[in-house]
């Protein structure tokens, strides 16, 4: 096994026995910093787990399993949203793609640079689909998607992700073909890796 498909199993192993050991997602701290390193650049975000507690929580779980490591964004639109959160690994998107989470009420607004989960009309949709707000957006917040991280830092890469592909990526064949039909798909930007922040340490 080599070192690569080593640190796949193992993350995944681990994403399962967090989701085993606890009946919910781990519970965030109240206010925390993440590390975006993408191919486009890194930027920074701060979160703020009172704007929505469930999705927070959620958040810092599957940070803290990898699971937005090597992740696509998929659904790019210019001057609207950059969409990610379908992991490339198709056991480990299928794995979460069903575990759903409570709604959380509005607290912030849909505006250029914050973080939102995507969502479908129906209530308790959120898994783990995100978009950053690249415009004011803020008529989605009559909508139900409740914003809860911001980009501090670098906000200019969020512009600069490739929209080349708008909507044309079809998110059923991720979950079914991972890799292999974003392949596809060679102007595609990624998150290389997302990380808990701590300027401290730096």
């Amino acid at each position: 096994m080599n070192k690569s498909t080593f640190l796949v199993v193992f993350f995944f192993l681990l994403s399962i026995s967090i989701s085993l050991i606890n009946t919910k997602d781990l519970t965030a701290p109240d206010n925390f910093k993440v590390k975006v390193d993408t191919t486009k650049g890194v930027f920074y975000v701060n979160v703020t787990r009172s704007l929505s507690p469930h999705g927070v929580d959620r958040f810092y779980t599957l940070i803290l399993t990898k699971y937005y490591d090597d992740n696509s964004f998929f659904r790019v639109i210019e001057d609207f949203v950059d969409q990610f959160g379908i992991s490339s690994n198709v056991t480990i998107s299928n794995y979460w793609k069903d575990k759903t989470i409570l709604d959380d009420p509005v607290m912030a607004s849909n505006t250029n640079g914050w973080l939102t989960y995507a969502m479908t009309s129906e209530k308790n949709s959120r898994t783990t689909q995100l978009f950053f707000n690249t415009a004011d957006n803020s008529y989605l917040d009559e909508e139900g998607f409740a914003p809860f991280g911001f980009v501090y830092q670098n906000i200019e890469v969020i512009s600069e992700i490739y929209s080349g592909y708008g909507q044309s990526i079809a998110q059923w064949k991720i979950y079914r073909d991972g890799s292999t039909y974003l392949e596809q798909f060679p102007d595609l930007d990624y998150i290389n890796t997302m990380t808990i922040y701590n300027p401290d340490e730096e």
